[in-house]
C-alpha cells in the first residue's frame, strides 16, 4: 500500500512538472509577443507605462529613470506592453495615438512577428536535431488490376506528392483530390536507401468529404489498414519517421511547414463557422496547458519544441485576427483612421476593445469548462 501511494505521489509530482513547463512555454510565447511590441515602440519613440510578465498582483516591480515600470504578476498565463495613451486622447507626443498610423500598424504586428519567428527557429532547431517528421508507408496493398510498378512499396517515405512537399496527411489529401480511379499523381519518396521519383495509381476516385476522411486517402493509394469492433483504423496506414536534410533546405522546410500550421488554423477557423466542427474541440488557456504537458510527457524535448512551434504560430494567426481587444481589430481602427484622415472616438474604441477582452476571456473559460462535463 505504502510502495502503491508513494508511486501515485511520484506520478503527481512529475505530472505537475509537466505542467509547470507547459506554463513556462506559454509564458515565454506570450513574453516574447509583448517584446515583440514594446522594441517596436521603442524603435518610434512611443512612449511605454509598463512591460508586464503575467497578470494580477505585483510580485517585482521596478521603475526605469524614464518612468517605464518592469514587472512580474502573480498570474504566469499573459503579460501586456502598456502605450502611453494607447486608448484615449493625450497631448504627450510620445502617446500610441499620436504618432504615425504605419507606425502604430509596424507596433501591432510586431507582437506576432516575433512569435512566427520564434516558432520558425524552434521548428528549424526541431528539424535539424531529430530530422523532419514525413510519413512512411507501413503496409501497401498491390492489386492484380494496377501494375506493382505504380504502387508504393513497404516502408516508402513519402517526401513530396505532386511536386509538393508532404508534411501532412492533409497535404496528401490536397495532392490527390478529385483524381479518377487509376489517375497517377507524380511522387517523390525514399525507397532503399535512395531518393525516386515514382508514379502512384490511384485504386479508387478521391473525394474527400473532410480533413478525417483518412480510410478514402489510403484506399486511395493503395495503403492496407484493418478496422477495429468501434470502426477506428487499426494493423497500417502510415507511421511517422524522421528525415534530415542539409542546413538551408531545413530551413527552407522550417519556414513552409509553419505555413503548413497556420493554414490548418485558418481551416479549423472555416469548419467552426460553417459547423463542421463543433465548439467541444475546442479549449482555452487550460486546455492548452493540459494539452501541452501531456505532449512533452508522451514525447519529451522533441514534441516540446513541435508544441512550442505550433503555440508560436497559432499566438501569432490569432492576434491578427480582427476582433476586438486583438492586434488585428486594432491594426482595422488604425486603417480606418488611416483612410478617415481622423480617428473614431477614443472612448468608443475603448468600449469596443474592452468588451472583446470580456468576451473573449469568458469563450476561454466557456471552452474550457464544457470538456469538463
Amino acid at each position: 500500500m505504502n510502495y502503491l501511494l508513494m508511486a501515485s505521489f511520484g506520478e503527481i509530482m512529475s505530472y505537475i512538472g509537466y505542467v509547470a513547463l507547459a506554463i513556462l512555454v506559454l509564458l515565454i510565447m506570450i513574453t516574447v509577443h509583448e517584446f515583440g511590441h514594446y522594441i517596436a515602440g521603442k524603435i518610434f519613440g512611443f512612449g511605454i507605462d509598463e512591460f508586464a510578465i503575467g497578470f494580477g498582483p505585483k510580485l517585482f516591480s521596478k521603475t526605469k529613470k524614464n518612468g517605464e515600470v518592469f514587472s512580474v504578476r502573480l498570474l504566469p498565463i499573459g503579460g501586456f506592453c502598456a502605450f502611453r495613451g494607447e486608448d484615449e486622447d493625450s497631448e504627450d507626443p510620445t502617446a500610441f495615438n499620436n504618432k504615425k498610423w504605419w507606425q502604430r500598424i509596424i507596433v501591432l504586428i510586431s507582437g506576432a512577428l516575433m512569435n512566427y519567428i520564434l516558432a520558425v527557429i524552434v521548428i528549424a532547431l526541431m528539424f535539424g536535431i531529430y530530422g523532419q517528421t514525413s510519413l512512411m508507408t507501413y503496409k501497401t496493398a498491390p492489386t492484380d488490376q494496377i501494375a506493382t510498378e505504380y504502387c508504393f512499396q513497404d516502408k516508402d517515405v513519402i517526401l513530396k506528392a505532386d511536386g509538393k512537399n508532404v508534411y501532412l496527411t492533409t497535404d496528401l489529401m490536397t495532392a490527390v483530390e478529385g483524381r479518377e480511379q487509376g489517375e497517377t499523381v507524380d511522387f517523390t519518396v525514399y525507397r532503399d536507401g535512395k531518393m525516386q521519383n515514382v508514379k502512384i495509381a490511384m485504386r479508387v476516385s478521391t473525394d474527400f468529404e473532410n480533413v478525417e476522411d483518412m480510410q478514402k486517402l489510403y484506399s486511395a493509394l493503395g495503403i492496407s489498414f484493418g478496422l477495429d469492433e468501434n470502426g477506428a483504423m487499426v494493423d497500417g496506414g502510415l507511421y511517422s519517421t524522421s528525415v534530415r536534410f542539409g542546413f538551408f533546405q531545413t530551413l527552407g522546410r522550417s519556414f513552409e511547414y509553419s505555413f503548413k500550421l497556420a493554414g490548418t488554423i485558418f481551416v479549423v477557423l472555416k469548419q467552426l463557422l460553417t459547423g463542421a466542427l463543433g465548439i467541444s474541440s475546442l479549449g482555452g488557456t487550460v486546455t492548452t496547458i493540459a494539452v501541452t504537458a501531456d505532449a512533452i510527457k508522451i514525447g519529451g524535448f522533441r514534441y516540446l519544441l513541435n508544441i512550442t512551434s505550433f503555440i508560436g504560430v497559432n499566438l501569432a494567426v490569432f492576434n491578427l485576427l480582427p476582433f476586438p481587444a486583438l492586434d488585428g481589430s486594432r491594426v482595422v481602427f488604425t486603417a480606418i483612421e488611416a483612410v478617415r484622415k481622423k480617428p473614431l472616438p477614443r472612448r468608443v474604441e475603448g468600449i469596443i476593445h474592452t468588451v472583446g477582452l470580456f468576451l473573449l476571456l469568458l469563450f476561454a473559460v466557456f471552452v474550457d469548462l464544457q470538456r469538463c462535463f
